[in-house]
C-alpha cells in the first residue's frame, strides 16, 4: 500500500504534486479545502482518509503525543529552507518513512 501524505499549510502546495512518483495520492491541505482549518480538523481528515500528516509545525507533535495514531505524523525540522530542500529530504528518507508507516507502534517521525 503506497504511503499517502497530507502536507500541512506551512509547506508549499506544489510539493504534493512534485512527490507523486514516490507518494501517489498525496495531498496538500489546499487540495481538500483545509488551508484555514484547525489542527484538529486536519488531524481528523488525515485519520479518516488514511493519510500521514507532514508538517513543520510542532502542534502536530503535541497531537501525536496526546492522541497517538492514526494518523501518523512526520515532523520536518528544517529551518528556513527551500521547497526543493524539503522535497529532497522526503525523497532521501522515503525508506524510513515507509518503514515508519508500517511500524505498528510508531506514531511520530522527526526528519531530517
Amino acid at each position: 500500500m503506497p504511503v499517502r501524505l497530507l502536507l500541512d499549510q506551512n509547506l508549499p502546495a506544489r510539493l504534493a504534486r512534485a512527490l507523486t512518483d514516490l507518494y501517489p495520492g498525496s495531498l496538500h491541505v489546499w487540495d481538500v479545502g483545509l488551508q484555514s482549518a484547525t489542527d484538529q480538523a486536519v488531524w481528523d481528515y488525515a485519520r479518516g482518509e488514511g493519510l500521514v500528516i507532514v508538517s513543520k509545525d510542532s502542534d502536530f507533535r503535541q497531537h501525536s503525543f496526546l492522541f497517538g495514531f492514526p494518523p501518523k505524523v512526520v515532523w520536518i525540522r528544517l529551518g528556513n529552507c527551500s521547497t526543493k530542500e524539503i522535497e529532497q529530504v522526503l525523497r532521501d528518507r522515503y525508506t524510513d518513512i515507509e518503514q515508519f508507516c508500517t511500524d505498528p507502534t510508531a506514531s511520530f517521525l522527526v526528519l531530517p
